[in-house]
């Protein structure tokens, strides 16, 4: 087959090596669209690093797609490092940002010791807390710790209860003002990156264009740097709900149902396990088990 042939799905992806912080910042520049997913485990790390990903997020949604609350809320420190170690082993070579949940970073001396644990216990390339203007001060002592750091403003999950529910932010000039501020407060404080979630599209593309540092969006159309979906959204593993945003580009929940289905109808029937699925033995050896076995039947 000649080197020009296409690669197969099964193979990874090529690609130049693992993305830097320098990198992520020149996209800003060179207009390439960064590609960050968040993926909750070690198998869709596999996949994201096999698919090409740039950056793999370890979010504090699966909190939901894993663990089946309602919400971020109750993700934990112990419960995120668990996650961003697995994630951190089946993604060796790919940019991994650990997401910091909820209260793990509401003073400078947690934020440290937290986002310290994700640079050493789970081997992550940077970490995310949210909130702009006022976690400014968090976010520069993180920074000035020589720990990369990036943020998240629009429709932040850790204050959910404020916005009275997942509702999208940014819709008049005035509350766009205010992510404005926001996204100049964290870019002023050093971090690399910044994410916004559940902005309008022509608002977000505005707001990016007055920053220096690059911007992803999640339901925040296409004029961010970038794009972050859930793995378990855009694979149709989760099916609880579908965020308007979410595209669905397989929907492993159907195609796993149906295996399981003909596994349960196979064992019914007695038709799993067959011979080209069970071990042998022997037929000496399983002739003489049969002896002893009639022999004890006796004793």
């Amino acid at each position: 087959m000649g080197a020009t042939a296409a690669t197969s799905s099964n193979e990874p992806a090529r690609k130049a090596g693992k993305r830097t912080i320098l990198d992520i910042r020149a996209a800003k520049q060179t207009g390439e669209k960064f590609v960050y997913m968040s993926v909750p485990d070690y198998t869709s790390a596999r996949w994201a690093e096999m698919a090409g990903i740039d950056v793999a997020v370890v979010g504090d949604s699966l909190a939901m797609v894993a663990h089946g609350h309602a919400s971020t809320i109750p993700a934990t420190m112990d419960m995120m490092i668990l996650h961003a170690g697995a994630v951190r082993r089946g993604a060796p070579d790919t940019f991994v940002l650990g997401c910091m949940p909820y209260q793990s970073y509401n003073t400078v001396d947690r934020a440290l010791t937290n986002a310290t644990r994700f640079m050493q216990e789970a081997l992550c390339d940077a970490v995310k807390p949210q909130g702009g203007r006022s976690q400014a001060h968090i976010l520069k002592a993180l920074v000035d710790a020589g720990i990369p750091t990036a943020s998240h403003i629009g429709l932040t999950p850790h204050t959910i209860a404020n916005f009275g529910g997942f509702k999208i932010q940014g819709r008049t000039a005035e509350a766009a003002m205010k992510i404005l501020e926001d996204a100049l407060a964290i870019e002023d404080a050093g971090c690399f990156m910044l994410e916004f979630e559940a902005v309008p599209a022509p608002i977000a593309k505005l707001i990016s264009e007055q920053l220096t540092i690059p911007t992803i969006g999640i339901g925040a159309g296409a004029g961010c740097d970038g794009q972050i979906l859930l793995a378990y959204d855009l694979l149709g593993v989760f099916t609880d709900f579908k965020p308007k945003f979410t595209k669905r580009y397989a929907n492993l929940t159907e195609v796993a149902v149906t295996g399981i289905r003909k596994y349960v109808e196979e064992v019914k029937a007695v038709i799993f396990p067959d011979d080209d699925h069970s071990y042998r033995v022997d037929p000496a050896e399983y002739e003489k088990f049969q002896t002893l076995v009639a022999r004890r039947k006796h004793v």
